[in-house]
């Protein structure tokens, strides 16, 4: 047989396109022609392919090969093709029986002795290739990962000989299996953050709220008052991430190159990125366009403390993602889109020093100094916030005594599970992702209300996008309360927390 046809997978985004590998020997001077828009770390498995095959004591045959990777306008990078070039060249030559790929989509890169190694992005193969009808083949190294998609056939192989011994039904390769230790088995993982939080019922309401209708929060307040341990209490209550949610979070990870860690039951994912991140790093991008941390917080947190001191760039990238979902990045010859349905949580002080307006008296920060300071959040990206909260410094009776006030963590929980409930049964999503043609369907308003958001609209200057937040919270309180209509005190109290935006400047 002079030729032959194996399957793998590229990586473009969090898909992974098929990709087949094609090899035809012909007579000529002996040589190894890679075609097929190959970048320079997928030309280099030449050398890498040719190595293993002898070091694996098989026959690397001395003519001309040439080796089609299609489709030809699919970028491809990486050694991800190694191990399917390489059996490709084999069942060519005859080391292999005919058609004996056919039922198998390879991906691993070949170490000059013939070991495989580890890629990136096997998860988002496994999942592609769960519709396929074939078996995946991966390296050792990412067996754990791809054994987390139950619907995809998976194995896995130590060497390049394994696999050969398995085409030539000599042996069965193991079947790759998700880990069965460590954070996974933990059923109910003890609470530090929300028990922790003294006083503050105004704050432990706006993360009740946060929650319930996943919606976007600012924590305003001196050092030192508890805006941190807020942030963190929110991903205490918020339910944990569904299978196929998880599974998303997942592919993100994996095309990162990071540990793909599944999150606690009951506990949803947060990034914390540090203020000098940069807007790439946040947005995604890079030489092979990376996902970002908005991609990285999917279906989680994005929780950016001290948030002035975040660049203008990187929090303007912030702003589409918000509203979209998702991010584009955009190269010469292809685009990626990446998931992004993050809940914004961030935490500020309100000036240089932290102090201004305490009753201490310790800010000597000019009006000039302070108003600089609060302009580095733009109106664009603060109209997107629902929530705006002060979190005042606490009395030292209220610090010392340890009396938890309010709700407790479970019954917190309970509320949230309750609600989300209510809004998925009556309009398949979350209040926060409302669209204009269903807030006017689900946030009806009766006259009175109507006057209420005429009054509010003008004194605070609400723009179109800030009065369907200030509905979509009402939205969220009146479902906390089983309401079925939208009443005056449910938009008083969303007029509320979104007069904080006004404040601010």
């Amino acid at each position: 047989m002079s030729l032959s046809r194996v399957y793998s997978r590229a990586l473009l985004g969090i898909d992974a396109p098929l990709v087949t590998v094609e090899t035809h020997i012909s007579a000529g001077l002996p040589a190894l022609a890679l075609v097929g828009l190959p970048e320079t770390a997928v030309r280099e498995s030449k050398e890498r392919v040719r190595s293993a095959i002898i070091n694996s004591n098989l026959e690397f045959p001395t003519r001309r090969l040439t080796v089609n990777l299609a489709p030809a306008d699919l970028p491809k990078v990486g050694g991800r093709y190694d191990l399917a070039i390489a059996l490709s060249i084999l069942q060519a030559s005859g080391q292999l029986p005919a058609d004996c790929l056919e039922g198998y989509e390879l991906l691993g890169e070949l170490g000059l002795n013939g070991e495989l190694r580890g890629v990136r992005g096997a998860l988002p193969a496994a999942l592609s290739t769960a519709n396929s009808g074939r078996t995946l083949v991966v390296p050792s190294a990412n067996a754990t990962e791809v054994g987390g998609v139950k619907q995809c056939a998976s194995v896995w192989a130590g060497t390049l000989l394994d696999v050969v011994a398995m085409l030539a039904g000599k042996h069965k390769l193991p079947v790759c299996q998700a880990a069965t230790t460590g954070v996974d088995e933990v059923s109910d993982p003890p609470a530090k953050y929300y028990p922790a939080i003294k006083g503050q019922l105004r704050a432990k309401r706006a993360l009740l709220l946060a929650a319930a209708g996943r919606h976007n929060l600012l924590l305003q307040g001196p050092p030192g008052t508890g805006k941190t341990l807020l942030a963190n209490a929110l991903a205490e209550i918020l339910p944990a991430p569904t299978e196929e949610e998880a599974l998303q979070l997942a592919a993100i990870q994996s095309v990162c190159r990071l540990p793909v860690i599944r999150p606690l039951p009951g506990l949803a994912s947060v990034r914390s990125p540090h203020h000098t991140t940069t807007p790439v790093a946040m947005a995604g991008g890079g030489s092979h366009a990376a996902p970002g941390e908005v991609s990285l917080a999917h279906q989680g947190l994005l929780f950016l403390d001290e948030l002035p001191e975040f660049s203008s760039r990187t929090l303007q990238v912030l702003r589409e993602p918000l509203e979209s979902g998702s991010i584009t990045i955009s190269r010469s010859s292809y685009r990626v889109s990446y998931p992004a349905r993050f809940q914004l949580v961030a935490a500020m002080n309100p000036c240089p020093c932290g102090f201004y307006g305490d009753p201490s008296g310790r800010c000597h920060c000019s009006k000039e100094k302070v108003l600089a300071y609060l302009q580095k959040i733009s109106g664009p990206l603060l109209d997107r916030i629902d929530l705006v909260v002060e979190v005042p410094r606490l009395g030292l009776d209220e610090l010392v005594t340890g009396i938890e006030a309010g709700p407790t963590l479970a019954e917190v929980k309970g509320q949230v599970k309750v609600c989300r409930e209510l809004q998925l049964q009556r309009q398949s999503k979350l209040n926060a992702m409302l669209g204009p043609l269903e807030i006017d369907k689900y946030c009806c308003l009766d006259q009175a209300g109507r006057e209420l958001i005429r009054s509010a609209t003008e004194r605070y200057y609400l723009s179109a996008r800030g009065l369907h937040r200030v509905l979509k919270l009402a939205r969220t309180i009146a479902d906390l309360e089983a309401a079925t209509d939208l009443e005056e005190v449910h938009i008083l109290e969303a007029l509320a927390y979104r007069s904080g935006c006004a404040s601010t400047y």
